[in-house]
């Protein structure tokens, strides 16, 4: 038994009539009151008829009527306005800070046993997720209800750390974008290295070199270290040779060109490709998060990124190493990652701080239009009912699944809520 799950039966009205205190008074609940999820009391501005007498104020509940001690209530101002204490076992009277009785009700006995033992079969599950094998019952407005739901959740979580950031960068959104998105590009295996890349290069420098797209390359291979190395193509000796001067007039420090990885990736997504792709992404839109924020459909948004690497990389996929001739271009695919993964949260937080709904409600819009992401999440999900037919939905699922199908948090889930309530 959780302290959860009478919450749970308190909240969807699930307890059965009548009800009793300890002291053998009638209980009727006028108003169960608001879930409180910060400290204090679980819900608050109830409202309890107790005998012929109408109460107004908190609820506490407990398993044990004797954890009100053992958490220190009795001297917590905080719960100087509980009118009822909800527990499963009775076992000690409580009272308040003036040692006047607090009025205990007892859910023992009081719900559908059914309820637990549906629980408990949630808690217990070894399956991908608990509901699994129920998941298709759920109605489909319910699931889009919820999906919503989530999706909005962890955009806000992204927010804290943006804002975050932004305080760092004197309220430059610009730069938080360029970081935000820079690494990004290097996808899953070399996030961490595009990161400090956009750590060590400021985008104002960049800028500073905007109708030069070889001494914007130059700074970026230099700076990540992958210019060392002698080379014998031309187009590397070249980029080197902007470096040196570009790295001396403004005191760069390169990284080690050991923290890129090459290994066990596909061709197209090596750092060489995807920064010289990059390159080309400041060279073509400059300060790349204002035009965004001016741009309003998502065909014309993904517009923006259709950008090549340069000539050179048609045939190498990295330095002095040919292959077989092809433009790399950035790819739908690729466009639709870096959308959901930087440009729609950063559109999301610019809404909050702004207080500018319209943003927030296009970065929603941009997930909605955008094709879902296939990865194991999704195809768990799919594989047991749900469909996923956007950007929008995946990433809700992500959400979903690891803050509370993972944490078994059923009984704070709308769709553990409903199927362990059904009949």
């Amino acid at each position: 038994m959780l302290e959860l799950f009478l919450i749970y039966l308190w909240e969807h009205k699930l307890l059965q009539l009548p009800l009793y205190t300890t002291a053998q008074d009638a209980v009727e609940i006028l108003s169960s009151g608001k879930r409180n999820t910060d400290s204090g009391p679980d819900f608050v501005d109830a409202r309890i008829k107790i005998g012929d007498i109408v109460w107004a104020g908190s609820i506490e509940m407990h398993i044990n009527a004797s954890d009100w001690y053992r958490h220190g209530h009795q001297s917590d101002p905080a719960y100087n306005n509980v009118v009822l204490h909800v527990v499963y076992e009775p076992d000690k009277e409580v009272a308040d800070h003036m040692q006047r009785p607090i009025p205990t009700l007892s859910v023992k006995d009081r719900f559908d046993p059914q309820l637990l033992l549906r629980y408990r079969s949630f808690i217990d599950s070894r399956s991908f997720i608990a509901c699994e094998k129920q998941l298709a019952s759920v109605q489909r407005f319910t699931w889009l209800s919820w999906l919503d739901r989530m999706a909005s959740e962890r955009l806000q979580e992204k927010v804290e750390a943006v804002l975050e950031h932004l305080k760092q960068s004197s309220n430059d959104w610009d730069e938080i974008f360029y970081r935000q998105l820079l690494s990004n590009f290097g996808m899953k295996v070399n996030d961490q290295a595009f990161a400090q890349l956009a750590r060590l290069l400021p985008l104002h420098l960049l800028l500073r070199h905007i109708n030069r797209p070889d001494q914007i390359e130059a700074l970026l291979f230099g700076l990540a270290g992958l210019l060392d190395a002698p080379y014998t193509d031309p187009y590397p000796n070249k980029l080197k040779q902007e470096y040196l001067f570009l790295k001396q007039k403004y005191s760069l420090t390169s990284m080690p060109a050991s923290h890129w990885r090459f290994m066990r990736m596909r061709p197209q997504n090596f750092p060489t490709i995807r920064l010289s792709q990059f390159a080309a992404l400041i060279h073509k839109n400059g300060r790349l998060f204002s035009k965004i924020l001016h741009t309003e459909t998502v065909e014309n948004i993904m517009q923006l990124f259709e950008v090549n690497a340069s000539e050179y990389w048609d045939n190498h996929f990295r330095f002095d190493k040919i292959s077989k001739g092809k433009p790399k271009h950035l790819g739908k695919e690729t466009i639709s990652v870096l959308l959901i993964n930087a440009v729609v949260q950063m559109l999301f937080a610019y809404g909050i701080h702004t207080e500018n709904r319209q943003y927030s409600d296009n970065a929603l819009m941009l997930l909605e239009n955008l094709p879902p992401e296939h990865n194991a999440v999704t195809r768990g999900y799919e594989k047991a009912g749900l469909s996923v037919t956007n950007a929008l939905h995946s990433q809700a699922l992500l959400h979903l699944k690891r803050n509370y199908c993972d944490k078994k948090r059923c009984l704070e889930c709308r769709i553990g809520q409903i199927l362990i309530k059904a009949k």
